[in-house]
């Protein structure tokens, strides 16, 4: 089956994309999602988690306190290391399922660490979704009503830009309207089921 691959950093416009492939009827497996299913109330996964870190990541209803669990883990590289090699894998398996019951003429997997965890290695064709710093500052800061000096933090933790630029096969910009972009996708859209007719 053909899969594409988006990737793009916070605020790049991911979900935009997505949602318009959407439209065009194919089917988006979402990478964050299957990492919070891997973690779901009563998984190994879960289990494990509270073995190693304590009681105190998990809240009173059963479910992972996530802020808790990055509070421990940031700027801790061994623990950080310990759960992602944990939950990749699981991770791995989930996307692996959901894209094999897609029917639709392709199937999307988009994930903010596309290239980080290797997920591209799940993908015949990747797209990064690239824009400005200055957008996705102003995008991110107003979605999640968190300051510009938290956005720019993020930013500097992920993957480099231009390292993204490099490794993708395909790159939207989106540093212009929503037309725009839309017209930029429906015509990839066009070219991914040439591309899925003959694999």
């Amino acid at each position: 089956m053909f899969v594409l691959g988006i990737t793009g950093g916070i605020g790049s416009g991911k979900t935009v994309v997505t949602d318009i492939f959407s439209e065009l009827n194919i089917d988006v497996i979402d990478a964050d999602i299957a990492s919070r299913k891997a973690v779901e109330k009563g998984s190994v996964c879960l289990k494990e988690i509270e073995k190693y870190f304590g009681s105190e990541v998990i809240l009173n209803d059963g479910n992972l306190n996530r802020q808790k669990l990055r509070e421990i883990i940031f700027d801790k590289e061994d623990k950080k290391e310990w759960l992602e090699k944990l939950l990749h894998p699981q991770i791995f398996d989930i996307i692996n399922n959901e894209l094999a019951e897609s029917k639709t003429l392709y199937a999307i997997l988009v994930s903010p660490l596309l290239f980080e965890t290797g997920q591209n290695k799940l993908c015949t064709r990747t797209l990064l979704i690239d824009a400005d710093e200055k957008f996705q500052i102003e995008r991110a800061s107003i979605r999640d009503s968190v300051s510009e000096d938290q956005i720019k933090s993020i930013i500097e933790a992920q993957m480099p830009r231009s390292e993204k630029i490099r490794l993708a096969n395909d790159i939207v910009s989106n540093d212009s309207t929503l037309e725009s972009l839309r017209e930029k996708i429906i015509s990839l859209h066009d070219t991914y089921i040439e591309l899925s007719r003959k694999k």
